[in-house]
């Protein structure tokens, strides 16, 4: 890709090459995904794979038109640029809706003014942005960066130094919870390298969580499942939110990493399906929750997939009964001889065991009788 990309003419013309490039893949994999040659699991890897093609190519472009703008030789760039994959990107669980959230970090280079590192840095991430998801007749490509320090109030990019003193003062609980997921993705190596350096004692803390910060956390989560699950959003079929749903599982998977990942390494993993996986052989949990919170997890994403296939725009709500929702059970791979109901009844029995973990262990309440 990046090749292809830097043979094009000019870097609205390489920006086509990457997005056509994009488009192909992903039409690819729902071909692979609706015929049913890639589990959900190697799914979100190849959809993360082309994300992460699709931002690295994308910022060849992006600084290769900076350079241009201000006639400056690439190789004189007064700075370098990593971008971080956070969520789904960081975690290699992409679906075909998902945007890229990313954090970005800069380092001014040697004899470099700091703040022209700084203003070249910004205007790189702005044009790599645009770039990718202005309207084109290739699909949009949005990166979402919300989830930097300040959210969209703060500077869209930091130097590294910057993050260390924000995450050394001003860091909170959340934040250190999204970091679970930070990866480095595309732009430069060793300054990737060595964000993931300082952040490592943040997010595996040696002491785990004290009890104020796990309460914490889940006052959070429980806010989160008042206040934004969509008005009139059902809560026994909501994909994302709902009960037993994605937040559900990875909320569980990231509070157990958090609290043992410094004395169990191989927690220290992004992948949800790798903590499980890991908690399993570290037997933090039992094998049946675990039976339980990957099946929520597997079909939630899968249903999420499903319904961006049929419906052609990214949604978390399973459909009401009709053609779409007869739809999205065939994509998720029940045949024609069985009722969309049944794939209904299915989800709500899968993630209602999902939820009676989560309740465990999750808000520590005792297991029903």
């Amino acid at each position: 890709w990046r090749q292809a990309a830097a043979r094009a003419a000019d870097p609205p013309a390489g920006i086509r090459v990457v997005r056509g490039l994009r488009r192909h893949e992903l039409l690819r994999l729902a071909c692979a995904d609706l015929l049913g040659r890639l589990d959900v699991v190697r799914l979100g890897r190849a959809l993360t794979d082309i994300a992460v093609a699709t931002l690295q190519a994308g910022l060849d472009v992006a600084l290769r038109a900076y350079a241009l703008e201000t006639g400056t030789d690439p190789a004189d760039v007064p700075m370098d640029l990593a971008v971080i994959g956070m969520g789904r990107l960081g975690g290699g669980e992409m679906g075909f809706g998902s945007d890229a959230d990313v954090l970005f970090v800069h380092r001014a280079k040697a004899g470099a003014d700091d703040g022209k590192a700084t203003a070249a840095a910004n205007a790189v991430a702005h044009t790599l942005r645009r770039l990718l998801s202005e309207p084109a007749p290739d699909p949009a490509f949005d990166i979402d960066a919300d989830l930097r320090p300040e959210g969209r109030q703060g500077a869209l990019v930091r130097s590294l130094s910057a993050f260390q003193e924000y995450y050394d003062r001003w860091v909170s609980v959340w934040e250190v919870q999204a970091l679970l997921r930070a990866v480095p993705v595309a732009g430069d190596e060793q300054l990737g390298a060595d964000f993931v350096a300082l952040i490592d004692p943040i997010r595996y803390p040696a002491e785990g969580l004290n009890a104020e910060q796990v309460a914490e956390i889940r006052r959070i989560k429980a806010r989160v499942e008042r206040e934004r699950l969509p008005r009139g959003a059902d809560p026994a079929t909501h994909t994302k939110l709902g009960r037993g749903g994605l937040s559900d599982v990875e909320w569980t998977v990231q509070l157990l990493q958090l609290q043992h990942a410094a004395e169990v390494p191989a927690l220290r993993t992004a992948s949800t399906v790798d903590g499980l996986a890991a908690l399993s052989d570290a037997e933090l949990l039992e094998a049946e929750h675990i039976e339980a919170l990957r099946a929520a997890w597997e079909l939630a994403t899968r249903s999420r997939n499903a319904i961006f296939l049929v419906r052609g725009r990214p949604s978390d709500q399973l459909p009401r009964p009709g053609s779409e929702l007869v739809g999205v059970a065939r994509a998720c791979g029940y045949g024609p001889d069985l009722d969309a109901g049944q794939f209904v009844e299915d989800y709500r029995r899968t993630t209602r065991r999902a939820r009676a973990v989560v309740e465990q262990v999750f808000y520590g309440q005792p297991p029903s009788s």
